[in-house]
């Protein structure tokens, strides 16, 4: 069990095959073994799945992938070989948009859902609904890194937890008042979520125990993590 300084992080597979349409509170409350307070870390490919966020695409064009990232891109901002760093919808700045397609049938690619902190709300709506306990949920997706080689996985939507903490105005260990310090939550949960459900197990689930209690609350992670353009030193 998880304690004061301690997660409990565990993946949940055996939800098969996700298709449009696809009850996903239904499924998930019917494997997973949730208790009041847990966070739900769902991956976007199951969600964009549900939602019916699949479009065919011709993999013997060399142009295709680019052409739909472009398509789901507010700009481009940079190119480099057949990969492009777009800014999508949402206000996320990734690689080709989100457009994936791994984990999907061929001649398809996968988008990201029209809005995810939406699709977080129903989630978490239809898991309470379904068994009574107060829950929040993490949609996930891997996302690179400006400044750092690898990727991780970060939070694109939210329900029932503030996506960022502010700390500034408290004090640190050593009594030192705080200026700076806002803590991305989400992301957090996000990546160690990632780290019992890999990119290739058929673990599209799992439940992070043990997140402190003042952290719940309601977040959106397009409001409240993705950085306005005004304040942004890189675009």
């Amino acid at each position: 069990m998880a304690d004061e300084s301690s997660l409990l992080v565990l993946g949940i597979g055996g939800l098969g095959e996700i298709t449009t349409g696809d009850d996903l509170a239904a499924l998930i409350a019917g494997r997973a073994p949730l208790v009041d307070g847990d966070v739900v870390v769902v991956t976007q490919k199951v969600v964009s799945k549900a939602e019916g966020r699949a479009v065919g695409i011709d993999l013997s064009d060399p142009d295709a992938k680019r052409l739909l990232a472009e398509s789901e891109a507010v700009r481009v901002l940079r190119r480099r070989g057949d990969m492009v760093i777009t800014e999508t919808r949402h206000g996320f700045v990734c690689a080709n948009s989100g457009v994936d397609l791994s984990n999907v049938a061929e001649g398809w690619a996968l988008l990201l859902p029209v809005d995810p902190d939406r699709s977080a709300r129903r989630l978490r709506d239809g898991l309470r609904a379904r068994t009574g306990l107060e829950l929040a949920v993490v949609i996930s997706d891997t996302f690179g890194r400006a400044w750092r080689q690898g990727v991780t996985d970060v939070a694109i939507g939210c329900a029932g937890i503030r996506a960022v903490v502010d700390l500034r105005g408290t004090t640190d260990a050593m009594g030192r008042e705080l200026v700076a310090t806002e803590i991305c939550v989400v992301d957090e949960i996000a990546s160690a979520a990632d780290l019992v459900m890999g990119k290739a197990r058929g673990v599209p689930v799992a439940i992070v125990r043990g997140v402190d209690p003042a952290f719940m609350g309601e977040g959106a992670v397009t409001k409240e993590v993705v950085r306005p353009y005004g304040e942004d030193l890189f675009r």
